[in-house]
């Protein structure tokens, strides 16, 4: 029973035996054409062309002749040519400042003078032991004297006594003494030369007791006021940073290791401090030293530029951001930078096939677009992009010199007026 039932539900759902009407069979062709449609707006819509990559619009430069200068930046300090530090040998009270900030001084003029009541008394009493051992120097002339006298008399009368008024022994013993006399002469006149060593040394000592300036120039900083009290036991105390001349500077700025190659002796320079931000001041490179420096990671190099101060208005320990021309090129062939750092994108492109709906739902895998490769340009080549039918297309070149916005040319396939891919303006690829 249960089997007839199901018989006769099927053919009731296929309708098998019943007659069928025009009006269902036109929805049912109504039914097969939908499927179809959204079938076709389905396989459409996977395989329609990507607007974005077909409107890709890039932006270009022209290749040009020019001048070319590069430069070298650095930062540093300005430095007097000479500068000297003035201080003190002696220990004491300073009784007198004769200079100050920014005087003008010449050599031989007095800066500082001490206090010299005690070395003048010890100056006296040098002189007064230097006169004792020149009356101790008289003393033993008049022993030596006395004693040669006395040996003259015991060998004169032995020879006419024929030895029987004076001994060997007294004759020996003369002749020790006046040994012993002549020993003492000579010692009173070391001591003599002593004393007047020592009266000497006190007299410099008088003397440094005024401080002078070595050298015509300014003073930078004054560190004594009068009434201080000097102390020179383990290293001269600094009164005074002198300065020679500050119409000759010279700035010192730490050159980076990648630009210390191109650093040459003679090469021209300008650069600006904050003092004059609306000013450019010449310079030119003196030195480039060997020795190098670490800061931070960093490794740099100290270069010397001389630099002309005739009106004064740079002046010690400024700052300076200096532009070191390292080389001048005429009439070459230049290209942007932004050219050499372009490189297209990989565009992702989806095949167009007849393959049916499973093959759109499920493509291939995507490939990159003709020309995106950017390496194998070799050594010491660059690549750059020209526009071929609206793609980009490589070019090899090699650079030679740059600047930074602009570079040099030295060989390849380029022309003046060449239009460069340098970015790209709409169209970003997915």
């Amino acid at each position: 029973m249960t089997e007839q039932n199901n018989e006769k539900g099927i053919a009731e759902t296929l309708e098998i035996g019943k007659e069928v009407r025009p009006g269902r069979r036109w929805g049912r062709w109504a039914a097969v054409v939908l499927v179809l449609a959204i079938a076709a707006a389905a396989a459409w819509y996977f395989l329609k062309p990507d607007p974005k990559a077909a409107a890709t619009q890039y932006k270009t430069e022209q290749v040009r002749r020019g001048d070319l200068t590069v430069i070298v930046t650095a930062t540093g300090t300005l430095k007097p040519t000479n500068s000297v530090d003035v201080g003190s040998e002696l220990s004491g009270i300073v009784k007198s400042v004769e200079a100050d900030y920014n005087s003008r001084v010449k050599v031989g003029q007095v800066l500082v003078r001490l206090d010299t009541s005690k070395l003048e008394a010890t100056i006296t009493q040098s002189k007064a032991a230097l006169e004792s051992a020149q009356a101790k120097v008289l003393q033993t002339r008049a022993t030596v004297t006395e004693t040669r006298a006395k040996l003259a008399q015991l060998k004169n009368a032995r020879e006419i006594s024929q030895g029987r008024l004076s001994s060997q022994a007294e004759v020996d013993a003369a002749e020790a003494a006046f040994a012993r006399a002549q020993a003492d002469t000579a010692s009173a006149m070391a001591a003599v030369s002593q004393a007047r060593a020592v009266l000497e040394a006190n007299e410099t000592d008088l003397a440094k007791a005024v401080i002078r300036s070595p050298i015509n120039g300014i003073v930078l900083v004054r560190s004594v006021e009068p009434g201080q009290t000097v102390a020179a036991a383990f290293q001269s105390p600094v009164l005074f940073s002198l300065a020679e001349d500050l119409t000759r500077m010279d700035l010192h700025v730490n050159v980076d290791e990648a630009d210390i190659g191109k650093i040459r002796e003679g090469q021209k320079a300008t650069f600006t401090v904050a003092a004059y931000p609306n000013r450019t001041f010449t310079a030119q490179i003196t030195q480039a030293r060997y020795g190098s420096s670490t800061t931070s990671g960093v490794v740099t190099y100290e270069t010397i530029l001389k630099v002309a101060n005739p009106d004064l208005a740079l002046r010690p320990g400024m700052t300076a951001t200096a532009d070191i021309t390292v080389r001048e090129l005429k009439d070459a062939l230049l290209v942007p930078g932004a050219a050499l750092r372009f490189t297209p994108p990989v565009v992702q492109v989806e095949e167009k096939t007849s393959r049916g709906l499973f093959f759109s739902l499920f493509p291939r895998p995507t490939r990159p677009s003709q020309g995106s490769d950017n390496g194998g340009a070799g050594k010491g080549k660059q690549r750059v992009w020209v526009l071929k039918d609206d793609r980009p297309v490589a070019v090899l070149i090699t650079t030679g010199w740059t600047s930074g916005s602009l570079t040099e040319v030295t060989s390849g396939n380029l022309a003046p007026g060449t239009p460069l891919v340098v970015d790209i303006l709409a169209g970003a690829t997915k």
